[in-house]
């Protein structure tokens, strides 16, 4: 049994973007599917790290064709913004505003939509000489399912679409400067994808609540940590009191109550201000660094950028892990994939976010951390307080259980159960 996945994110490509479908073609073969793997072949990925290259099976086919990207010209008249890359510039210069109104009404769904003509006139001729059983997209870029739906329309293929975000509910859809119509366009795009499709993944149960009125056949397939839960070895904690977050921080995930309480508590226990460090692995957008240098944390707060390989190894040896869920209308839904490597290094997780979210029931099922909401500054002051005395006393530990579930292999087991189900199905 034969799948094309379709996807924009591939090594050298770095980040969150591209470790779903990395390890999911990294195990289907265990499950007798054979995948086939079609990407850019020139695209501009703004995090590469190329230590992924080596989840590649070496067997598979991987099918390349160009794709030429606005962006790269867009870019060219934002060299002196201040907005970073990857992140929604809140406060856009004059040129800025206007790109971004460009980008967000001519560019739908996304700035990869001219790979989308293409990709159909290559992948129709590819599919005309090769057997393959069914087509997967997946997005964010959610052009990519446009390729999906046409090849549904033209040649009939089976076809599942995954959503590792969702479209129109995703954290930063809000702050687009869309105009109506642009915004319905993107609402009827989205409900094409979800009707059209023979199955649809998605990450989360919200998700799936807000995605069945358009889908009778939507499957949560969370994402999940790789490595064996056995080669995690006791490792040399941190001498600090460690509180690492791995990932983006953007304007949205900037976790405003914890600057707070940490100045709050620096302020009044000098010895807490000594023990403390708060490590920040990514990119971090202008506005947090200005908070940081508000209260008073500068000494305190370490800010890196880490190859894939490394940043576990941060994971491990941090007294605690923090997450920032974004403070948008979707928060309930949004459950970030680092979530599953916090899991998987055994640490403290401390969150904050929505107490009735996807990442709160996670966190209860394995019983591996504590959510706090955006605004409750003293749960959260009396929680860090309780993480730091464990320290203190040198027993800050997790005895977290249920996670084996998700092991990348497990959820590829999944995912194989839908696919072979939909090949098989008459």
């Amino acid at each position: 049994m034969k799948a094309l996945i379709i996807t924009y994110y591939w090594p050298p490509a770095g980040g969150s973007g591209v470790q779903r479908w990395l390890k999911f073609v990294k195990y289907l073969q265990d499950f007798d599917i054979e995948p086939v793997v079609y990407v850019p072949e020139n695209a501009q990925y703004p995090i590469k790290d190329v230590s992924l290259e080596k989840d590649i099976p070496k067997n598979i086919e991987v099918l390349k064709q160009p794709i030429w990207e606005p962006n790269n010209i867009l870019s060219l008249f934002k060299k002196n913004s201040k907005q970073s890359a990857g992140f929604l510039n809140p406060n856009p210069s004059f040129v800025g505003a206007i790109l971004q109104k460009i980008r967000a009404n001519y560019f739908i769904p996304d700035a990869r939509k001219f790979w989308v003509k293409p990709s159909v006139k290559f992948l129709k001729n590819y599919l005309s000489k090769n057997n393959i059983d069914v087509v997967i997209t997946t997005g964010p870029p959610h052009s990519l399912h446009l390729i999906g739906l046409q090849l549904k329309k033209e040649i009939g293929v089976k076809w599942i679409s995954d959503f590792r975000d969702p479209w129109t509910d995703i954290d930063y859809f809000h702050q687009l400067p869309l105009s109506k119509k642009a915004r319905s366009k993107h609402h009827q795009l989205e409900q094409e994808v979800l009707r059209s499709a023979d199955a649809v993944l998605v990450v989360g149960k919200t998700m799936k609540e807000n995605y069945k009125i358009f889908s009778d056949n939507i499957h949560v397939i969370t994402n999940g940590f790789d490595s064996s839960l056995n080669e995690i070895k006791e490792n040399v904690l941190d001498k600090k009191f460690s509180i690492t977050h791995i990932g983006m921080m953007n304007s949205d995930r900037n976790p405003l109550v914890l600057w707070k309480v940490l100045s709050d508590l620096c302020r009044e226990n000098k010895e807490f201000e000594h023990d403390l460090e708060i490590r920040l692995i990514g990119k971090v957008a202008a506005e947090i660094d200005e908070l940081i240098e508000k209260y008073q944390l500068k000494n305190i707060v370490k800010i890196d950028y880490l190859p894939h390989n490394e940043v576990k190894i941060h994971q491990q040896k941090s007294q605690v892990l923090l997450l920032a869920i974004n403070n948008v209308p979707s928060a309930k839904g949004i459950l970030t994939g680092k979530i599953f490597e916090y899991l998987q290094a055994k640490r403290p997780i401390l969150a904050i976010g929505p107490e009735d979210g996807d990442l709160a029931e996670v966190l209860n099922l394995t019983k591996a951390g504590t959510i706090v909401d955006f605004e409750d500054k003293e749960k959260l002051k009396s929680t860090i307080l309780k993480l730091y005395s464990a320290y203190k006393k040198g027993d800050l530990t997790i005895e977290s259980s249920n996670i084996e579930q998700y092991h990348r292999k497990n959820l590829t087991e999944q995912l194989s159960i839908v696919i072979k189900d939909l090949v098989n199905k008459v």
